[in-house]
């Protein structure tokens, strides 16, 4: 049996920050460049499964689970507000609590608004930028938005909470953000969007998820700053995006050249979830872009 390079070992951690239990994956050397995996809605770290393995000889690389996904832990004595400010919190703590100077940034779906607050909090630390459906930008947002945005509208109508509860918050519409718009079913695991679902059935969990989709109004608030933050570091960048995602469109990817001209981006043949079909063809363009950050 060969020797396994321990850099390709990935550990499973837990890190007490924000008065939270936060749970994170990790693996590289840490004296290699920093580069933290930030997932979204409605997975955890276990999305960049096959992505680290694939990473984790060139970079130190640290995927926590955000509060309200995953196996982080928070103590009802917390009593947690979940918001992304209170997100961006816990991971600014997490941060700290690690010893992280420096790092680049994989920010997807619910880890681009929870990320960016970090960037914007300590922009000289981030080191480089990867956005994987990750949006910054009012034309990013598709139609699947819709009953969100009318519960944005009323936020205080049960009905509107309602719709949203029946549409996302069960197997059939966590599995179908995985599957749309994705040509070969048969790269997508079954145990992704199982798992994603058996989390969501935690007692609370579901209002934890409403309150986020209301609180993701706010984040479109502060896209300008987000902006301005691309505009003002042009830091190298990555904006890799899978090209049938219905809630994060191709628009917002093309608009991050807007603001740095030397962003690369580019289009995949596959939906929300990019890395369950392109995870191998991500990890290359990742390494040509941010290569040669420093550590």
């Amino acid at each position: 049996m060969s020797h396994v390079p321990s850099h390709t070992l990935v550990r499973h951690k837990f890190a007490e920050a924000d008065g939270v239990r936060v749970f994170y994956r990790e693996a590289g050397s840490p004296t290699a460049p920093t580069l933290l995996l930030l997932h979204g809605y409605p997975s955890s770290s276990h999305q960049f499964r096959d992505l680290i393995p694939l990473l984790a000889d060139r970079f130190h690389i640290i995927a926590p689970d955000l509060p309200g996904f995953g196996f982080t832990e928070v103590p009802a004595e917390r009593e947690y507000r979940y918001s992304f400010d209170a997100l961006a919190t816990t991971l600014g703590a997490l941060v700290e609590e690690l010893g992280l100077k420096r790092y680049a940034m994989y920010v997807f779906d619910y880890g681009a608004p929870t990320g960016l607050r970090l960037a914007l909090a300590h922009p000289e630390r981030v080191t480089g930028l990867v956005s994987q459906n990750g949006n910054a930008y009012l034309e990013g947002l598709g139609d699947a938005w819709e009953p969100i945005r009318a519960y944005w509208a009323e936020p205080n109508n049960p009905g509107r909470r309602k719709v949203v509860h029946d549409a996302v918050l069960n197997l059939d519409g966590t599995r179908w953000q995985y599957v749309h718009g994705v040509k070969d079913l048969e790269l997508v695991a079954p145990e992704a969007y199982y798992l994603d679902a058996l989390l969501l059935e935690r007692p609370g969990n579901k209002d934890i998820q409403l309150d986020l989709f209301l609180d993701y109004a706010n984040n479109l608030k502060l896209y300008p700053a987000f902006q301005a933050f691309f505009r003002d570091t042009r830091l190298p960048t990555l904006v890799i995006w899978g090209a049938h995602d219905p809630f994060f469109i191709p628009p917002g990817a093309e608009a991050f050249k807007r603001d740095n001209p030397n962003a690369v981006v580019e289009m995949l043949d596959t939906g929300h979830f990019a890395l369950e079909t392109h995870a191998t063809h991500i990890a290359q363009r990742i390494r040509e872009v941010l290569g040669d950050i420093p550590a």
